[in-house]
């Protein structure tokens, strides 16, 4: 999950220097698919939908923020997240009668495990394509001087669209492919926003100079987690801060970075 999501994040991120704190609002969308249509639709069709719906919240999201960089935009998606989940936990307690949805699939977690994987496989082969081709050139560019990139002749809406749409996309799959372990959802489980900054910390422990960067921060802050989440459960969000300020401080350029800085001293 947590791979997917943070090579997803960087891809667009990593890249564009704008940070996206929107990502519980694509995997909350991905989950309420699953709920609403699993029992109605075949699973290939439903995490289609999960990926169009996604899809469509990110255009609207990159229209609104096209004039929007720095902490604006940082606060601009976080923003968005939580009214996402404010107005799915309104709507389900006063229309729909009910807190969450139950979720009855017949998934086994070997089935998840391996959507997943073939979908980090997919998620790696675009991210190396992309660091490639002209439109990773742009992207590259348009994170350095946006101006520039303009004046070069690249329609730096429609790059940035492009890629924000769909590494969003991959999200809200990924929030599709994990909703049947819950038995029952709620908008506090789909759209919670500690897996927002969780993205975030593994994408900057790991690296977001290359594609495949912020995987190197996942196992490191998984296995993190389980020890927080075990002996200190009332102070998990306390030290996953301290952590962040920690790898801003002295990882800017995360694990991959200072491998790099290290190869460079030795060489």
């Amino acid at each position: 999950m947590y791979a997917n999501l943070a090579t997803a994040w960087g891809v667009f991120c990593g890249t564009t220097r704008r940070v996206s704190l929107a990502t519980a609002a694509f995997v909350g969308v991905g989950c309420y698919t699953v709920a609403l249509f699993s029992e109605t639709l075949p699973w290939p069709l439903v995490l289609l939908l999960s990926a169009v719906f996604g899809g469509i919240l990110a255009l609207l999201i990159g229209l609104c923020t096209l004039r929007l960089s720095g902490m604006y935009f940082v606060i601009f998606t976080f923003g968005v997240a939580e009214m996402i989940r404010q107005l799915v936990n309104w709507y389900e307690s006063n229309i729909s009668g009910s807190v969450g949805r139950y979720i009855f699939l017949d998934v086994t977690s070997a089935e998840i495990y391996w959507q997943l994987l073939i979908l980090f496989a997919l998620v790696l082969i675009l991210g190396a394509w992309l660091s490639r081709s002209r439109l990773g050139f742009a992207l590259r560019l348009i994170g350095e001087d946006q101006v520039a990139a303009g004046n070069c002749g690249i329609n730096t809406v429609k790059v940035r669209l492009l890629v924000f749409v769909g590494t969003s996309m991959i999200m809200s799959v990924v929030g599709a492919i994990i909703a049947p372990r819950w038995a029952y959802i709620e908008p506090s489980i789909a759209f919670n926003a500690l897996v927002s900054f969780q993205v975030l910390v593994m994408a900057l422990l790991g690296g977001i100079a290359l594609y495949f960067g912020p995987v190197i921060g996942v196992v490191p802050l998984i296995l993190a987690f389980e020890v927080l989440t075990k002996y200190f459960p009332d102070h998990f969000s306390m030290v996953l801060g301290a952590i962040f300020l920690i790898i801003v401080y002295w990882l800017p350029g995360g694990i991959l970075g200072l491998l790099r800085r290290w190869g460079a001293i030795r060489g």
